[in-house]
């Protein structure tokens, strides 16, 4: 399905390469998913004669293309392409319209709708393959549900896999009771609780990264294009999110071989969860990188080094 083909009527869309730090190659368009959302891709292509194929960049919960400049960077340093995307309710894709600036979804089928919108987006443009997939966070979760709907990648990367959700005890003793009242008293589209409008983060309180430059990285490219800020998600949203990680932790492993890093210091996804998951994954390993908070691809250098020696490494060996 990702063959290759010419460049065929997609429009070209804004691409921010003044915060980005990748590649100079880059370049992006607009993608319309199949209930008619607005969505956009962005290509950084490789620079070797022969590329070693495609890396699918499957983003997490707030993130769009640019933040992954510095990361694409390696990637086509080693021979790869590297598409990235937009997904619906976040970077410059569509919104929310009663509230741009929150997290909504109702379900999780409508990222599958994004995911089949990008697959045939980039059959379109014609990218090298084999393909691959490398997906952080929300996007291990719809990542996940790819490769059980037959995504056409030869190997997976996830990295702090949202596959289970940290909740603090008490909001998890009454999530229950709260979303399901949240359809019938009306409150879905309103922020979840213990969550609110985008605010700023401190370097000494954030969960991100332990590497103040990454983290300044990340920080100024909101500063300078805060339309790309997004706060909390909507009590739909952690619904929708609770029922589709329950519902893939309810199958079997996919036979991808999966590579899956995990911070020892991880606080925002469920670590269990991934343990439990890559345990009965039949060609997956589990790599938990030790001091790791949640973005170990924007960790310092000796943690990013080794998060993304052993992704690329375990391309290679696919490739």
């Amino acid at each position: 399905m990702l063959a290759a083909s010419a460049i065929g009527p997609l429009e070209r869309a804004p691409f921010l390469s003044e915060i980005a730090e990748g590649p100079a190659t880059a370049r992006a368009w607009w993608v319309t998913s199949a209930d008619g959302t607005r969505l956009r891709m962005g290509l950084w292509e490789a620079t070797t004669g022969t590329p070693r194929g495609t890396v699918l960049l499957f983003p997490g919960r707030t993130e769009y293309v640019e933040k992954y400049g510095r990361v694409a960077r390696n990637l086509v340093a080693c021979g790869y392409s590297v598409a990235a995307f937009d997904w619906r309710g976040q970077g410059l894709a569509d919104r929310p319209q009663h509230r741009r600036d929150m997290g909504h979804v109702i379900s999780f089928d409508e990222y599958r709708q994004d995911v089949a919108a990008f697959r045939r987006a980039l059959a379109e443009i014609g990218v090298p393959e084999p393909c691959f997939l490398i997906a952080h966070s929300m996007g291990g979760a719809i990542g996940l549900r790819a490769l059980h709907d037959g995504l056409p990648v030869s190997a997976t990367a996830f990295t702090g896999p949202m596959w289970g959700i940290q909740m603090r005890p008490f909001l998890k003793s009454i999530a229950g009771i709260v979303l399901g009242l949240a359809g019938p008293l009306g409150f879905g589209a309103t922020f979840a609780p213990t969550t609110g409008p985008w605010q700023p983060m401190e370097f000494d309180d954030n969960q991100l990264t332990s590497d103040r430059d990454q983290f300044d990285y990340m920080s100024a490219q909101i500063d300078r294009h805060p339309e790309l800020a997004l706060g909390g998600p909507s009590v739909l949203w952690v619904k929708a999110a609770l029922r589709e990680t329950a519902s893939l932790m309810a199958l079997p492993a996919p036979d991808t071989p999966t590579l899956t890093l995990v911070g020892s210091r991880e606080s925002i996804v469920e670590v269990p969860a991934i343990h439990r998951r890559m345990a009965t994954w039949p060609k997956g390993r589990l790599i938990t990188i030790e001091s790791g908070l949640h973005e170990v691809m924007m960790e310092t250098p000796r943690l990013r080094e080794a998060a993304l020696g052993a992704i690329i490494d375990h391309f290679d060996a696919q490739a």
